[in-house]
């Protein structure tokens, strides 16, 4: 937890004994066969669930948003840890609380037994653009 007070204090970077970091991922991905399953209740519950994930996992979920077939997320955590270790943490425990919760959609949506898809969608979000790291490399020993 220190990780995240350290960060919310500055709102610039998380600070480690041996690392400062600031790595935000744009994070899509679908329940299984892409089913219309998340609004209402169950996306209410399925934010609340990736924000305690989040928190007691040490990393921050920035944005969180749901339309009927997919989830949006902006995910900043430890490039130690990685943000494919965050989505993994995310889809397992959240299926299983979903389905536990929510029982009906294990009956009449997702016979399965997977809640989500395998896919997901990775993509970084910085606070410079590329041009803007490009040119500054660029400029090193100038």
């Amino acid at each position: 937890m220190i990780l995240i007070e350290t960060y919310r204090k500055n709102k610039l970077y998380f600070r480690t004994d041996h690392l400062v970091f600031k790595c935000c991922y744009h994070v899509i991905f679908c329940p299984k066969y892409r089913k219309r399953i998340l609004f209402g209740e169950v996306s209410d519950r399925l934010k609340e669930i990736c924000l305690e994930i989040a928190d007691s996992h040490d990393f921050i979920i920035e944005e969180i948003e749901t339309d009927k077939d997919h989830i949006h997320m902006i995910i900043n955590c430890n490039p130690r840890f990685g943000v494919m270790s965050c989505i993994h943490l995310i889809k397992t425990i959240t299926a299983f609380k979903l389905f536990k919760e929510f029982p009906h959609i294990k009956k009449n949506h997702l016979w399965g037994g997977q809640f989500w898809s395998r896919s997901s969608f990775v993509s970084t979000v910085g606070s410079v653009s590329l041009e803007t790291v490009k040119q500054y490399i660029e400029n090193q020993g100038k």
